[in-house]
């Protein structure tokens, strides 16, 4: 059997930065829970971003999680939220018992349509709060989607779990919004092997979040919780971690745009296949490079004849509104978003590909059009 490719795994820089890191929480026995490496995370993430504050936490689901519940989203409020995405965006409104509306995708950006958000305050003008996901990588039209948000008076918050390192109109995805979100789970562009962000610039409302995150403690000698806290802080460890992969963050877009080029260039050629959208405003980072299908080769004709070589793909996320436990909430839109799921490919991502494994893969599907 030839060697397992990977969508997209954990790549530890060359240079040792984590281990460094890692180490020194060691000789200083700050294993946990917090430390230097936390604080010091949250100050260079923030300083990369370009935002005034960041809170380290166990998750990117945490951190829409605590975002929603400063944004005092709570029972029966309602919250639009992009449709094509994964379940964690969409689950933590579900936490504080509110009700998502969910958003119908744009053939432009794949991302979160502002004439169907725009439909969606129309029918319900009373929301609390609106999730935008910048899917793979790609930014969503946030000047258009803050113009509408913003004349509705509505809190915004970015699913940016995807997309660190990557721009809109120069400005880093996630820091457009009044919170911003970002993930290392292990799969991400840079990792923590688990964990996330939540970043603002209001520096209130961030360190009451970390405040949540630490069970709620009170300041007093004894134990006193005054309010509902949760478990949600990243470790001094996995900190570490973050610290050297975000050193190399810059590096890692760079290959995930080599891979994305190579695909197109090997590719791009085929009849009844077309790239992810590329719009002069958008420098994506390219986390995972995805296609779509047009013809008579279909999805699972792709994810069968990589699996009989080895290699990792996976269908583009099935849209919220069509899945089991939210079928029965509203989505605003045309069906943009199911026919991206119906018709997409996410093809392998991994930063420690060289060019024969790409190769490997481009010439698996090429050889399923030209049969």
């Amino acid at each position: 059997m030839s060697k397992r490719i990977f969508l997209s795994s954990p790549h530890m820089s060359e240079e040792g930065y984590e281990q460094q890191y890692v180490q020194e929480a060691f000789d200083t026995n700050w294993i946990a829970p917090l430390g230097t490496n936390v604080n010091e995370f949250e100050n260079e993430l923030a300083a990369k971003v370009g935002v005034q504050s960041a809170a380290a936490l166990s998750s990117g689901t945490a951190a829409i999680h605590l975002a929603l519940k400063a944004a005092e989203v709570g029972e029966g409020d309602i919250v639009f939220c992009t449709s094509l995405t994964f379940s964690a965006t969409a689950n933590p409104i579900m936490y504080q018992n509110a009700t998502p509306v969910f958003i119908d995708s744009d053939e432009k950006t794949w991302n979160m349509n502002p004439e169907a958000l725009e439909e969606a305050f129309q029918k319900y003008p009373e929301v609390k709060a609106v999730i935008v996901v910048h899917l793979y990588g790609l930014s969503a039209d946030m000047d258009r989607i803050m113009e509408v948000c913003n004349k509705h008076n509505v809190v915004v918050v970015e699913d940016a779990a995807e997309s660190l390192g990557g721009y809109y109109k120069g400005q880093h995805t996630g820091t457009f919004g009044d919170y911003g979100v970002f993930s290392f789970n292990g799969n991400k562009i840079i990792t923590t092997s688990g964990g996330g962000m939540l970043v603002s610039n209001n520096e209130e409302k961030i360190a009451k979040a970390r405040f949540w995150a630490t069970q709620s403690r009170d300041q007093a000698r004894h134990y006193q919780h005054s309010e509902l806290g949760y478990n949600y802080r990243m470790s001094n460890v996995t900190a570490g971690i973050g610290r050297g992969q975000l050193k190399v963050l810059d590096q890692r877009a760079a290959k995930k745009k080599y891979i994305h080029d190579f695909y197109k260039r090997e590719l791009g050629h085929l009849e009844g296949i077309t790239f992810m959208p590329a719009n002069e405003w958008d420098r994506p980072n390219y986390w995972l490079s995805a296609i779509q299908l047009t013809g008579e080769v279909r999805p699972v004709d792709i994810f069968e004849a990589l699996e009989k070589e080895n290699i990792e793909s996976r269908p583009v996320w099935k849209p919220m509104h069509m899945q089991p436990f939210f079928e029965g909430y509203d989505f605003v839109g045309k069906g943009t978003s199911e026919q991206l799921f119906e018709n997409g490919v996410c093809l392998p991502s991994d930063t420690k590909m060289t060019d024969e494994e790409l190769l490997r893969v481009s010439n698996v599907i090429k050889g399923l059009f030209l049969r």
